[in-house]
């Protein structure tokens, strides 16, 4: 007899995690034993001090509010949320009291079903973990605890080649029939799918394969008859490969079996289910779509549409890079390497087409993300140019050769896919083009004389990197922003005050801040309200250590990590907090066709909202840093 209560229990859980991660059977195990409670509003669930109860709890419908001492609520957890758990794993008295401050359901799970089915499943208890990490008060006291998410399924090993680790694409839903087909039915049914080959398949496991080849060498040349069964000229038993199998691999296989196809199945076996097929094509398409093969192409482009193509290929790298979770700290620097490439040889064309030299020495910058190296996603460009010091007399011809020079470069980097700053942040603005010494006495300006814009100015010209030119005068350029800082050390804490302007994205309810108004209303802004300070608060803090080598956020944290030990778990926790950041923007930017920077909330999954929440933890706690270190206390 079926039990309907057991099946409605596990209609709901089956949507949250970590009960997703449970096969069928397990949270069909854990949903028969479920208890239910309902409390009123003002009920408890469990109170401070109370001995431990031998479960832990999930809302089903209402909220229960989390409280400390003084009936102060620190959170409030509605449908699919889970509390209660931290005690009972932790084996002692509850700290903190549990309320409805709604009329409540609420399923209780047995601590005995925890151990059996939940923490004894990889990823259920990673997502337990990563519940403790976003809520504790101390999240470096464990770094396996307050790291959960930073590596999750990262590709982590020395990536030698990695075009040939790189996972190959193969196509799915491949084009079978059953072993009793005839072979003219077979080769019919190629040609109208425009295939060069038909897997034979038995309860949809593969027996058999033929192809193009044996049609040539074994029908056409009479060998056997068209109206023989394909088991006749199949080759059997076929090459199994699982999905996940790298370039190398798979090229190792076919030459080693001297085949040109491999079939994919679910668990790599011939006597598992069919799910795609690779040939040697797909293997050719997947080596001229790696980094050295862009690379290569944008040297030989010789027009800005052309590096659009390969521009558009590397998002696709990109995308193959996330999906097999390759370290989002190693796809940055791959695609800021191919960005590197397309900006030089555009200069190159520019320069070209100027028909004359460039009258003297000089640098192009990139500025704000793709100075940093953290541009993944087609953004709008930021760039500046510097050229060396000339006579007076000269300075207007310079001055009007470069910035026709940099007109061409920005127009070339709009047709790559680069549009055009709508803020005019470019070289080809008189405002952006200028001599070393109009430089240096810009970034004095800007440090002697600081408000709120040149504040701004700072936080995106101070994140600059030579892609093209003399490196000289970028050395000089630094070394005067270093001079001023030193001069008038106070800049730093106008910088500062400017870092912690965005604090941690959440309500008092610890909800998630959302823009209120405008084009974007009720969307998340990931970018200013969550990697910004991130990104603030290394640019400061290396500022204020004298270094000018690194302008990487994640770079920027690990040399402080390494300046700072005292400090080291916090800067670590910072990197984990911008490689998540980083990793959801950009994919969220590549699933919608934009930036990526406002997220619908709403399409996340619980887990990953939580993943978001347990970043905010580090932005919380770098400002507090800045605060302390800056003696803004005294300012604000």
């Amino acid at each position: 007899m079926k039990n309907t209560i057991a099946e409605r229990i596990y209609d709901f859980l089956k949507d949250f995690p970590p009960f997703n991660a449970l096969d069928e059977g397990q949270l069909m195990t854990i949903c028969e034993q479920v208890k239910i409670g309902y409390y009123d509003l003002g009920d408890y669930v469990f109170q401070k001090e109370d001995d431990l109860h031998d479960a832990f709890y999930v809302v089903k419908d209402g909220a229960v509010g989390i409280f400390r001492e003084g009936d102060v609520l620190v959170d409030e957890c509605d449908e699919g949320d889970i509390f209660g758990l931290r005690a009972l794993i932790r084996q002692s008295a509850y700290q903190l009291s549990a309320k409805a401050i709604e009329e409540s359901i609420v399923y209780a799970i047995s601590s005995d079903l925890l151990e059996a089915y939940i923490t004894s499943n990889i990823d259920a208890n990673k997502f337990i973990m990563a519940s403790f990490a976003s809520n504790t008060l101390n999240p470096y006291l464990d770094r396996e605890i307050g790291r959960p998410y930073s590596l999750e399924g990262e590709f982590n090993q020395q990536t030698g080649h990695l075009a040939y680790l790189q996972n190959v694409g193969f196509k799915k839903n491949p084009v079978t029939c059953p072993e009793d087909t005839n072979i003219m039915t077979a080769a019919t049914t190629m040609t109208e799918k425009k295939v060069g080959s038909i897997i034979i398949t038995n309860n949809d496991k593969p027996r058999g394969i033929i192809t193009d080849k044996d049609l040539r060498t074994k029908i056409a040349t009479g060998k056997s008859s068209i109206s023989d069964m394909v088991t006749q000229i199949m080759s059997s038993p076929v090459i199994t490969i699982p999905e996940n199998i790298s370039i190398a691999e798979a090229q190792i296989t076919m030459l080693r079996n001297k085949i040109t196809h491999l079939c994919i199945t679910k668990d790599g076996t011939n006597d598992s289910v069919l799910v795609g097929v690779m040939s040697e094509h797909d293997i050719v398409v997947a080596q001229s779509n790696n980094p050295s093969y862009l690379i290569k192409e944008v040297k030989r482009a010789e027009t800005a549409s052309k590096l659009h193509e390969v521009r558009q290929k590397s998002q696709g790298l990109m995308q193959r890079y996330l999906d097999q979770h390759i370290p989002v700290s190693l796809v940055s620097k791959i695609i800021s390497a191919i960005n590197e490439a397309i900006c030089q040889k555009v200069i190159e064309l520019s320069i070209d087409e100027m028909g004359q030299q460039p009258p003297t020495v000089f640098s192009w910058l990139s500025l704000g993300s793709q100075g940093r190296g953290e541009q993944l996603l087609l953004t709008d460009q930021d760039n500046a140019l510097v050229f060396g010091d000339v006579s007076p007399e000269h300075q207007e011809k310079t001055k009007t050769y470069f910035l026709a020079f940099a007109q061409l470069v920005t127009e070339k980097f709009n047709v790559v896919g680069f549009e055009f700053c709508p803020a005019q942040m470019m070289a080809s603005n008189p405002k952006w083009c200028l001599s070393l010494t109009e430089w240096k006495n810009q970034f004095n300006d800007w440090i002697t004389k600081p408000d709120e814009d040149k504040i701004m100015l700072s936080t995106i010209f101070f994140d600059y990197d030579r892609v093209y030119g003399d490196a000289n005068l970028v050395d000089q350029m630094s070394g005067s922003i270093f001079q001023s800082i030193d001069n008038y050390g106070i800049f730093l804490n106008f910088l500062a005050l400017n870092a912690i302007k965005n604090p941690p994205p959440l309500s008092f309810f610890r909800q998630f801040l959302v823009e209120s108004s405008g084009e974007h209303k009720d969307l998340f802004d990931i970018k200013s309200r969550a990697m910004m300070p991130l990104v603030d608060a290394a640019r400061l803090l290396v500022l204020s250590n004298g270094i000018k080598e690194h302008n990487n956020t994640i770079k920027r944290f690990e040399v402080l990590a390494g300046l700072e030990p005292q400090n080291k778990d916090l800067y670590n926790a910072c990197i984990d907090a911008f490689k998540i950041l980083l990793r959801f923007r950009t994919v969220e930017g590549l699933k919608h066709n934009d930036s990526g920077r406002f997220i619908d909330l709403k399409s996340l999954s619980k887990a990953n909202r939580l993943k978001l929440k347990g970043c905010f933890g580090s932005i919380k706690d770098i400002q507090e840093l800045i605060k302390v270190r800056f003696k803004l206390a005294q300012i604000m």
